[in-house]
């Protein structure tokens, strides 16, 4: 075998190995990625339409959350901020849409003891995705039902499922074990208005979402006696979860 053989042969050698050591370092990205983000990674890829760009997004997120001086809560913090919840659940009975907005300012102070920005929502979402992307569907799920019931927009259940949206990143904030956490049902798609248009051209339901004051719910007892959040009845024997 001639030199100059030899010589393209390891040429061959040495690109297929460049891109078979690029292949499997670009499969292992991909897989960190997934396990990081979780349901943002898929997000991120509905979004941009390609692999390549949807990573770079996520690999950018990485770098400015590095830059980030986040600290854990210690016990007390982390006590202090579950009974602070445990009265802004309490209060969902007699004021829900205010227990909401109460739920929505909790998370945002936790996010900020946390070193996490406070600012427009947009950039908790983008700082929270490294850290909490698991759960930060729910907070995207509370934040637009908080949006709709400061226009008046939102009825009771959606508000009673609000709470659990936010529960669920608080607890993540909190770093609460799961074996403690309570349970938190999949996010699911956004609630659809009424009396609006689907993209298939058919009517979604027209009229208001039912009110707390249903005839279901008249008939379920008096307004203290009706569930909170967390399912547990509220009375004077009994505490609703965290």
């Amino acid at each position: 075998m001639s030199t100059a053989v030899m010589v393209v042969v390891a040429v061959v050698v040495i690109a297929v190995l460049a891109a078979v050591g690029y292949f499997a370092w670009t499969q292992a990205r991909t897989r960190r990625l997934r396990r990081r983000f979780g349901p943002e990674y898929d997000r991120a890829m509905e979004r941009h339409g390609n692999r390549s760009a949807a990573e770079r997004e996520l690999l950018s997120r990485e770098q400015r959350h590095q830059e980030l001086e986040l600290r854990d809560l210690d016990p007390r913090q982390r006590e202090l901020y579950r009974e602070q919840w445990t009265h802004v659940q309490e209060q969902f009975v007699d004021a829900p849409e205010a227990a909401v907005e109460q739920a929505d300012r909790l998370v945002t102070v936790v996010m900020g003891e946390r070193g996490y920005p406070t600012g427009n929502f947009d950039e908790k979402v983008t700082h929270l995705s490294v850290e909490h992307g698991r759960t930060l569907d729910h907070y995207r799920r509370g934040h637009a039902i908080s949006t709709r019931a400061s226009a008046k927009e939102a009825s009771t259940e959606e508000l009673r499922q609000a709470m659990v949206h936010y529960r669920a990143l608080f607890e993540d904030l909190l770093a609460i074990p799961a074996a403690e956490r309570s349970a938190a049902p999949s996010p699911g798609p956004a609630a659809e208005p009424a009396g609006s248009t689907r993209p298939d051209g058919t009517a979604r339901p027209d009229g208001p979402a039912r009110s707390a004051d249903s005839d279901e719910e008249r008939a379920a007892g008096p307004r203290h006696e009706r569930t909170a959040p967390s399912g547990e009845r509220r009375g004077d024997e009994q505490t609703p979860k965290t």
